[in-house]
């Protein structure tokens, strides 16, 4: 049997179940690798902000940064040619045919699929805008605003089912801005327009600017990985040879400990000798006297200190008295060009690839504060992690600290210190004081996905279930499963993984159909090598084994907000919304999932909802 759809059904139909096929991602070109980029304009930060990309201007001043994870550029080659591929990637933006037109305001909790986007004039986001990929990695969102844009406060871009922040992108004719504690996503192209970044927003994309400055104050940017951007992967590691079985090693010099020291490597010395470690607590060997041993070590050692010396390096960390201070680094050979302050916590994120390797090379003094911590991200390996210090090294009380410290001068372990390494020196003595030193595991297999919550409610007969993950590493995909008894298990639905992603990423999924009585659910999660985990259970009761419960999001709302009630939606009689002197501002005789008072004066308002037997009353301030 045959049907006949109308045309208008059949677009729709081809539409919905092929995001993407009207548009075509521009090419970015060398702008692709800048995270703030101006042709005409300044560039500045205020406050502490952890940037990773190149930041440049091809004519204007780039001034106010700390240390940074890239290179800074102004009126170079490098911008030079910048500047000629945005303006290419602008024009490609503009001839890409609209697939819907939009209202002024985005997001409010709505939910849009691949396409392209426009309009007609300014535009902003409000709270939670959500883009769908429905399984599609190569699903493309393009917004084409014909004004200028803000992000509102504590508004965010949440990608779900497969969606990537490379393929999200923002014309905006005018200015960009986007306020504080807002979480955008994709890449923002300001034409003839400033940009600016608000204290504690973030961005996990690009800000590129045709004609104007660019401004942030203690903000969060990364450039997004995948759509063909290139794995980092660091220089090759040395070949570390003897010297793997070394934990505390000089080639000339003593290395002495005072206090209850832990290590787990050998000690030793090629010219000197080895005090003051109790060989109950060291497992390993003690070589009190040069030997065979040290001997080949100090050769190997040799070795590897000069091959790190000459590494090229990648990115020069501009100001080596402000290391540390929750700079993220990624796979890269940096330079530190001066004696070195390390204070609180340095982060070395691999995105992803467990053989990325981290060389740092220290021109001069390198000493931390006390309690300073080097910590590891999405699948970085202590044992590929190299500090090639010049000169002496001072690691304070209580630090954690990790990575092979490759030295030429005397190295210090203070009190309470752990390193997660090695320490070789080339020339200089090694002092430990009740002290934890282990050499690094090697490098292996990195879970896939690092999840944060799953959790669940019941909404109008049916569970909506979300979950948060940190970093995902070859993620394929998410089974939900659903028991009755928590014991036996059946797959209810399945929600594409984001493949590989350093940033956190929302999932929601809907069990329209939930067993009578409570059920329980948990998350099986397949990576792209066949290998699964599973979440913690969560129990849900029905909506009619609880009482109802009336909720609003967000709250405060700049006009547009969701209700949620966990009762029997069929119960609902009406939802009044009044001011405070008591005039009813919206009403409705069924219960609305979403409700629009945009240009209602600012204030506090009541959300009434009535049933059968009760009645519910929530608070509303609208800002």
């Amino acid at each position: 049997m045959y049907f006949k759809l109308p045309l208008a059904a059949l677009l729709l139909i081809l539409f919905i179940n092929s995001p993407g096929v009207y548009a075509q991602a521009p090419d970015l070109g060398t702008a692709r690798d800048f995270v703030l980029f101006t042709t005409t304009g300044a560039v500045s930060n205020t406050g502490v902000s952890h940037l990773t990309g190149n930041i440049g201007a091809q004519t204007g001043a780039v001034s106010g940064f700390g240390n940074v994870d890239g290179v800074m550029h102004s009126g170079d080659a490098a911008t030079a040619q910048a500047s000629a591929d945005l303006l290419v990637a602008y024009n490609q933006l503009n001839a890409v045919p609209s697939t819907a037109a939009h209202a002024p305001v985005l997001g409010g909790g709505e939910t849009l699929f691949a396409g392209v986007y426009n309009i007609t004039g300014a535009g902003s986001t409000v709270t939670d805008l959500t883009l769908d990929a429905l399984g599609d990695p190569d699903a493309l969102f393009i917004f084409r605003i014909g004004g200028a844009f803000s992000a509102g406060p504590a508004s965010h871009v949440i990608l779900i089912n497969g969606a990537v922040a490379c393929n999200v992108f923002w014309q905006v004719e005018g200015a960009a801005a986007m306020a504080a504690l807002s979480y955008m996503r994709g890449t923002f192209i300001a034409n003839n327009g400033a940009m600016s970044m608000a204290a504690g927003s973030k961005l996990e994309g690009r800000l590129l600017s045709t004609t104007g400055a660019i401004a942030v104050d203690g903000t969060v940017a990364c450039m997004p990985l995948g759509c063909g951007v290139p794995i980092l992967t660091g220089p090759p590691a040395p070949d570390m040879a003897s010297t793997l079985s070394y934990a505390l090693f000089t080639s000339k010099g003593a290395v002495t400990n005072s206090g209850i020291s832990t290590v787990t490597g050998d000690i030793g010395s090629n010219l000197g000798t080895v005090s003051g470690f109790n060989p109950a607590l060291v497992t390993g060997t003690i070589h009190p006297v040069p030997d065979a041993s040290t001997a080949q070590c100090d050769l190997d050692l040799h070795r590897v200190n000069h091959y790190l010396d000459s590494l090229p390096y990648d990115i020069e960390l501009l100001y080596p008295a402000q290391l540390g201070a929750s700079l993220v680094l990624t796979p890269h050979i940096y330079r530190l060009n001066g004696p070195t302050l390390f204070t609180d916590t340095l982060f070395l994120n691999a995105q992803g690839n467990s053989s990325a390797v981290f060389v740092i090379q220290v021109n001069g003094d390198f000493l931390t504060a006390i309690q300073s911590t080097v910590q590891l991200q999405n699948g970085a390996c202590a044992d590929h992690v190299f500090w090639k210090m010049d000169q002496g090294t001072s690691i304070n009380n209580g630090s954690s600290f990790t990575g092979n410290l490759i030295c030429n001068d005397p190295v210090g372990l203070n009190s309470g210190v752990t390193l997660n390494g090695r320490a070789l020196s080339d020339s200089g003595d090694i002092n430990t004081d009740a002290v934890t030193v282990g050499m690094p595991a090697d490098c292996g297999t990195v879970l896939p996905v690092e999840l944060v919550s799953f959790s669940g409610i019941c909404d109008q007969q049916q569970f909506q279930l979300q979950w948060l993950t940190a970093s995902e590493i070859h993620n394929d995909h998410f089974s939900v499963q659903r028991s009755a008894n928590g014991k036996s298990w059946l797959e209810v639905g399945r929600v594409p993984g984001a493949g590989n992603s350093p940033v956190p990423t929302h999932y929601r999924f809907t069990d329209a159909q939930p067993l009578p009585g409570s059920s329980y659910y948990r998350l099986q999660q397949s990576d792209e090598e066949e290998g699964v985990s599973y979440s913690s259970v969560i129990q849900l009761k029905n909506c009619d084994e609880e009482p109802g419960m009336l909720a609003i999001s967000p709250n405060p709302s700049h006009g547009l907000f969701h209700l949620y009630y966990t009762g029997l939606a069929g119960q609902v009689t009406s939802v009044v919304v009044y001011n405070l002197l008591g005039l009813p501002v919206y009403q409705s005789s069924s219960l609305p999932s979403t409700i629009n008072l945009n240009g209602s004066p600012e204030g506090v308002y009541f959300v009434q909802l009535n049933t059968l037997s009760r009645t519910f009353i929530q608070k509303l301030i609208l800002n």
